[in-house]
């Protein structure tokens, strides 16, 4: 039914998920393909529940699932990647520092390429921040090769059997170019625009988005030189 699902983690951001449905619903009016979206309530602590079952019952596009209890963006990005059923899949932050009419910018390349990426043109984030990104990036690319310059940007759109494939663990989400890489896919990186937050509490800090990540490139290169990806050449 659906062409392209959108996948929300939701991390207590209840002053936020007003806006969401407000932006999303819009989203789906204008988008290039027909779209639904899934929230995905990592375990939220606060009134978030009860917000995505009220907006879920009043739109007939979106569906949630909902975690016992907090796993991380990673698990939440995963999770809907094994749900969604639609031939395309893409996530976007429930903070909506990044604009959901932006998807269609992704999708006008998602034919000639696996994943599409959004990179965040005129950052809004504080200068700890932006720079923080900035190395983790470059360390991650002098692992991954990559060449990807923002993999933390929070909008991409996937081919969903490439997305399936990918092994998830905790803090891969932003190895997931390098990881359609690894299935011999193609990638492509697009400018986005770019918001400051107005609503809820950052959920990464300097260490989650600094040195966590750079000991997450170790663990990639373990999974690349274990790697397995294989082509049928044909059965019968």
């Amino acid at each position: 039914m659906y062409e392209f699902t959108i996948i929300v983690p939701v991390y207590n951001e209840e002053d936020n998920l007003e806006r969401v449905e407000k932006e999303l619903l819009a989203y789906t009016k204008i988008a290039s393909k027909k779209t639904a979206i899934l929230f995905v309530n990592d375990g939220s602590k606060d009134n978030s529940q009860s917000l995505i079952e009220t907006i879920c019952a009043r739109n007939e596009a979106f569906h949630y699932i909902s975690f016992k209890e907090n796993h991380g963006l990673s698990a939440a990005i995963k999770a809907g990647f094994d749900h969604v059923e639609s031939p395309l899949v893409g996530y976007i932050d429930s903070d909506l520092q990044t604009a959901p009419e932006d998807f269609n910018l992704l999708l006008q390349h998602i034919g000639e390429y696996d994943l599409v990426t959004g990179v965040r043109a005129n950052r809004k984030d504080s200068f700890v921040k932006n720079m923080s990104s900035k190395i983790a990036n470059g360390i991650r690319r002098a692992f991954t090769h990559d060449g990807m310059d923002d993999t933390g940007c929070p909008l991409k759109v996937i081919k969903t059997d490439y997305a399936k494939r990918i092994p998830m663990f905790k803090g891969l989400h932003r190895f997931l170019p390098a990881m359609i890489l690894l299935q011999n896919g193609r990638i492509l990186q697009v400018p986005v625009q770019h918001f400051p937050r107005i609503a809820g509490t950052a959920k990464f800090g300097l260490w989650n988005r600094l040195l966590g990540p750079l000991m997450d490139c170790f663990a990639y290169l373990w999974m690349k030189k274990k790697y397995i990806n294989y082509e049928v050449k044909d059965k019968g």
